[in-house]
């Protein structure tokens, strides 16, 4: 279907264009037209079309004005350049060199053929661009609801496997050669927090003037704005978590390390944890009918994980499973647990 979109707005483009303007200046419509309609989303091939027109009649303009002041010699590229860089600022670099190109490239045209030819060239593109912008939100209009989805339950399931992995080790006394794995594992969760935010961004991008969206919405749009704002809460709690075991284990004072109840406790929690995790986001995809089902096995995972934080919180506040030299090991490891729960809590009584 992306190449019959393509086919189409390439055959309209050369159609329509060669109602009026011949010769090559076709192709120009043909190529901007297919550059429109592969954009990812209607937004920004609307975008896209209206800042290369922009900038395609500022590059002509300033063109045609030089050489109209100065005629076509070296003078006249010293002055678009200069003009170019001046009036466009420090922060626009991007648009201010596709100006500057463009004049100078329309200074070229300019030189060879008459001014019409370049008006018509100039014309052919916009012509090009109404075409591919239209067909693009016409026909099968890019929806990436999807895709931010998946990447919203990438995020959450790896979180809830790492969770799950460091309380496998913890059970398993494998913490000591898995604790450096487990940090690693947690820095990369900022790349996948990064990922997931640009998926979702296109996601909401991809909603915007989207003509068959607007005439027949299929299902409820999740956008997962608040839902990534939580779990890039989560995932810095179990970074945390992360770093704190692999620091007790490099720790060379043997006074510091946690004792074997507590590791066995809190693996415990940690197991929770990630089922909690992974059922927050159950909760936000769901479908209506499947919603309260998500939402009961999102507040049984809290509620589990929340028993057993205020188990350990009392068996350390009696001095059971503490050892003396590592109370601010317990505090850390117990405070970001109870920070992550507390966060998903929240998010789901929104």
């Amino acid at each position: 279907m992306h190449g019959v979109k393509n086919l189409i707005a390439a055959l309209l483009a050369w159609e329509i264009t060669t109602l009026w303007i011949h010769g090559e200046r076709s192709y120009v419509a043909v190529a901007t037209a297919l550059l429109m309609v592969n954009a990812s989303t209607v937004y920004r091939s609307v975008t896209q079309a209206v800042r290369s027109m922009a900038t395609r009649a500022a590059g002509v303009s300033l063109a045609l004005g030089t050489v109209w002041l100065l005629g076509s010699t070296a003078g006249s590229i010293a002055g678009i350049v200069g003009i170019a860089l001046v009036a466009a600022g420090r922060r626009a670099s991007d648009n201010r060199l596709q100006i500057a190109s463009t004049a100078v490239l329309t200074l070229t045209a300019a030189a060879a053929a008459p001014v019409g030819n370049i008006v018509l060239t100039a014309t052919a593109a916009l012509s090009g661009a109404v075409v591919g912008v239209a067909v693009n939100a016409l026909i099968l209009p890019p929806i990436h609801l999807d895709e931010s989805d998946d990447a919203i339950r990438d995020l959450a399931r790896v979180m809830g496997e790492l969770l799950r992995d460091m309380g496998h080790g913890l059970r398993e006394r494998r913490h000591v050669a898995r604790a450096h794995d487990w940090v690693q594992d947690g820095r990369s969760l900022g790349r996948r927090v990064a990922n997931a935010r640009e998926r979702v961004q296109e996601g909401q991008e991809s909603l915007r003037w989207n003509t068959c969206w607007a005439v027949r919405p299929q299902r409820r749009p999740v956008t997962y704005d608040d839902v990534l704002a939580t779990l890039h809460g989560v995932s810095l709690q179990v970074r945390g978590i992360a770093r704190t075991l692999a620091d007790n284990v490099d720790d060379s004072h043997t006074e510091h390390h946690l004792g074997q109840q507590f590791l066995d406790r809190y693996a415990e929690m940690l197991k929770l944890a990630g089922q909690a995790v992974e059922a927050f986001v159950e909760v936000e995809s769901a479908a209506r009918p499947e919603e309260a089902r998500a939402r009961e096995g999102l507040r049984e995972a809290i509620l589990r994980a929340r028993a057993w934080h205020e188990t350990m919180t009392d068996l350390i506040g009696r001095g059971a499973l503490v050892k003396p030299g590592a109370w601010h090991v317990y505090g850390s490891l117990m405070t970001d647990v109870e920070r992550l729960l507390a966060d998903l809590d929240h998010a789901d009584r929104l």
